[in-house]
């Protein structure tokens, strides 16, 4: 198993680097298959996404109607945003909801690493935004812990953010100041790798284990995992 972001497990797919993906993206999982480097997409489980601030919440976030307003007010009062910047499933979803929000965004073009070599990948960001807005380059955790140092919002998925807050030693004083927007939801789901495209993934292998975490018994085990006595994530294929 190789833990990384969405992005560069997709890429790893896509290059036929590995047997199965397991992201959290829908609309980039679905062209995944769509273009034939995946067999099926699998409903696995889903969890929320969530935007976290300052206890003293300056710009009144958890005032706003929504995450779009909530986003915007953060644009409008250049209050400090720190961004994942890592093409990850968690950064796909912000980039999304900066062009639902109403801000005006811009695309950014940035360099990245894969498989050793410099690839240039395009983000969306806010724009105007050089001197509030932090695209970090860095994990969930990492992210959380620098935007809690600066006194700043940011996007993360609420597992993360419970590890975080109630499993770590000092916690994070980031507070919850948007979350239960429709927009906020997070489905993850699992993709075989096409054998058609690549003979050599080990698709039987792979299809056993989709077919696994979506039985009963995968879905049960889901669905009663704790995090310090708060269920992380939601079964999907079976409901619980």
């Amino acid at each position: 198993m190789i833990a990384k972001g969405t992005g560069a497990a997709i890429r790893d797919g896509m290059d036929g680097n590995v047997d199965i993906i397991f992201v959290h993206a829908k609309a980039r999982e679905d062209k995944f298959v769509a273009d034939g480097y995946g067999t099926k997409r699998y409903a696995v489980m889903h969890n929320d996404f969530i935007i976290v601030g300052p206890q003293d919440d300056p710009v009144g976030v958890a005032k706003t109607a929504d995450v779009n307003a909530g986003l915007k007010a953060i644009a409008d009062n250049k209050a400090q945003f720190i961004s994942r910047g890592d093409d990850s499933g968690t950064h796909t979803k912000e980039q999304f909801l900066w062009k639902e929000s109403g801000v005006d965004t811009f695309v950014n073009k940035k360099e990245i690493v894969k498989s050793g070599d410099k690839v240039t990948v395009e983000f969306t960001e806010p724009a105007d935004s050089a001197d509030w807005y932090r695209s970090i380059g860095q994990g969930m955790g990492k992210t959380l812990t620098y935007a809690d140092e600066k006194g700043a919002y940011t996007m993360t998925d609420r597992g993360t953010y419970i590890k975080y807050k109630f499993g770590k030693t000092p916690p994070v004083e980031l507070e919850i100041v948007s979350e239960g927007s429709e927009e906020l939801a997070n489905p993850y789901g699992i993709i075989p790798v096409s054998p058609d495209k690549y003979a050599h993934v080990q698709y039987d292998l792979a299809k056993s284990f989709a077919e696994w975490i979506t039985s009963e018994r995968g879905q049960k085990l889901i669905g009663d995992y704790r995090l310090i006595g708060k269920q992380l994530f939601y079964p999907d294929a079976i409901p619980q």
